[in-house]
């Protein structure tokens, strides 16, 4: 679904991440794993096409982007990023309403099969309750809902998520992942997104890439990554400090 090829993205002539290849196929989540800054917010906003790449290919099925119309590209990739729309006076479903732009056109006005994809997205979020309240008066973790279903409801290929769950408290990340887990399996989608809890990551990830100063240090599964050894020597930690407070 999602091939990355010798991947280079950053910022002008400032590299971030180097040399990055992955694929990910429907129905699968890869999450990167990394410290602030080692580029995986870059990586994300790069295969959504808010930056574009340095150097190297993105293939969505089977066709390089780079040959594609953005317009095409935005029916086939969606992301839930950590920037949110201005809201002001919006409700949660003008919110998420505002997820079908490429099918829209110039005017922006939704037809019938879009009022219907919105409301599919909210329900299968658990966000349906939510649709006339306004978005800026609802919690935390009811705009993650809100948010999913936004990205949802352009019924993506693949599903682009940063840091989805944070500032979250435990009964929202967990809900959170299950409704995650949910729409990849149910709608055979491509997941990628970067998690700082690799607990979670470890449960719901068919892959993991390690990130570090922007370059790939491993790709595999969760249970070959995720054990004592390379996260104490992946994110620079001692021993001791892992034993006292990761157990």
């Amino acid at each position: 679904m999602l091939e990355i090829k010798h991947l280079c993205a950053g910022y002008g002539k400032r590299e971030i991440a180097h040399d990055i290849s992955f694929s990910v196929n429907g129905g699968e989540i890869l999450t990167f794993i990394g410290q602030n800054g080692s580029g995986k917010s870059t990586l994300l906003k790069t295969i959504a096409g808010q930056i574009p790449p340095l150097s190297g290919d993105m293939i969505i099925d089977g066709m390089n982007v780079s040959e594609m119309k953005r317009n095409n590209v935005a029916k086939l990739v969606s992301a839930m990023l950590t920037d949110r729309p201005k809201t002001d006076m919006m409700t949660c479903r003008d919110v998420v309403e505002t997820g079908r732009y490429p099918y829209t056109g110039t005017f922006g006005l939704l037809g019938d099969a879009d009022k219907k994809a919105v409301a599919d997205a909210m329900e299968m979020t658990d966000s349906a309750e939510l649709a006339d309240c306004f978005f800026s008066e609802i919690s935390d973790g009811q705009k993650q809902r809100v948010m999913l279903a936004r990205a949802v409801c352009r019924e993506p290929k693949i599903l682009l998520l940063d840091e989805p769950t944070s500032f979250l408290d435990i009964h929202y990340k967990l809900t959170f992942l299950e409704m995650l887990d949910r729409l990849r399996k149910e709608r055979n989608i491509a997941v990628v997104m970067s998690l700082h809890e690799t607990e979670l990551a470890e449960k719901i990830s068919d892959k993991v890439m390690l990130l570090k100063n922007g370059i790939c240090t491993g790709i595999g599964k969760p249970s070959e990554l995720l054990d004592r050894r390379k996260l104490t020597e992946h994110f620079d930690i001692s021993d001791e400090l892992f034993e006292k407070y990761h157990g």
